[in-house]
């Protein structure tokens, strides 16, 4: 095996200061699918100019995190990929550090590695030795996956727009058997909430918190059912009502839209519709 069995999967939206250090920390002899959500062309040719082992394919509009990577996710020809959001950063050991594990465990569907945060950007001691241990999920901002266990479960719930897509996907694989690791010794730098461009920091905000309580709710009416996902939940509606008023009497602005949208967040996802809210940027 090798880092040609290995193509990386990048999800991005309006990401180009934050995704150059994630490109540059990538081999170059390993092929990357970046999967922009986005109709940006500059970006595009921009990043294929400057990393010509980047293929960028343009959404044309923001579909969201899971969507985008199994929009790359099935574009992929080698054996393996491997997910990671644009504010994280490989370690030079990294990808051969996944297919040690890989080959110690070739039975695997998902390997996540050890998280560097940007608190303590150290290096971590490399064994030759992989530590692995068996995970019921791992982090969705890396996840190193073997293809030929999702063929018959495929990737990603697009019904997902962000948020627990990732818990989702374990679960399913966990039902079908299928093994789930993760390996204290694979590095990967992650700066965390960091994916996209500051500028649009408030907007990412409003959409943060009406995913959130989107697709909590939606993942346990899938799970559990919608009398016990709506019992968990209450506490949640009771809570974003009041703050909204709250914070509307105090003429809070900001306070009461962010609480508002997890009320509306919470109220489509019982009524049954689609994760439709999208950032206004």
């Amino acid at each position: 095996m090798s880092i040609k069995d290995i193509t990386v999967v990048i999800t991005s939206f309006r990401s180009k200061t934050k995704i150059n250090k994630c490109l540059n920390s990538i081999d170059k002899a390993c092929q990357v699918i970046n999967v922009e959500n986005s109709d940006d062309n500059k970006f595009k040719n921009d990043i294929e100019k400057e990393f010509p082992n980047v293929n960028c394919i343009l959404t044309g509009k923001n579909l969201g995190y899971g969507k985008a990577n199994n929009i790359g996710l099935r574009a992929a020809k080698t054996k393996y990929a491997l997910i990671i959001n644009p504010d994280t950063e490989l370690y030079s050991e990294t990808l051969e550090a996944f297919l040690l594990s890989a080959q110690q465990h070739p039975d695997f569907a998902i390997i996540g590695p050890n998280i560097i945060y940007a608190e303590t950007k150290t290096k971590i001691n490399y064994s030759k030795k992989p530590q692995i241990h068996k995970a019921e999920n791992v982090k969705g901002f890396a996840m190193f996956l073997n293809l030929s266990e999702f063929k018959d479960i495929g990737f990603f719930d697009e019904n997902f727009f962000i948020y627990l897509e990732e818990i989702d996907l374990c679960r399913r694989l966990i039902e079908k058997k299928k093994k789930i690791y993760w390996d204290s010794n694979i590095p990967i730098y992650h700066q965390g909430g960091q994916s996209h461009d500051n500028s649009v920091n408030y907007q990412m905000e409003l959409s943060r918190n009406w995913h959130w309580m989107w697709s909590t709710f939606y993942y346990n009416k899938k799970h559990k059912g919608f009398l016990v996902s709506f019992l968990m939940i209450l506490p949640k509606i009771l809570s974003s009502m009041l703050k909204t008023l709250l914070y509307f009497l105090t003429l809070n602005k900001k306070k009461k839209e962010i609480y508002y949208q997890r009320l509306s967040g919470l109220f489509n996802a019982i009524i049954g519709k689609n994760s439709w809210y999208r950032p206004k940027v």
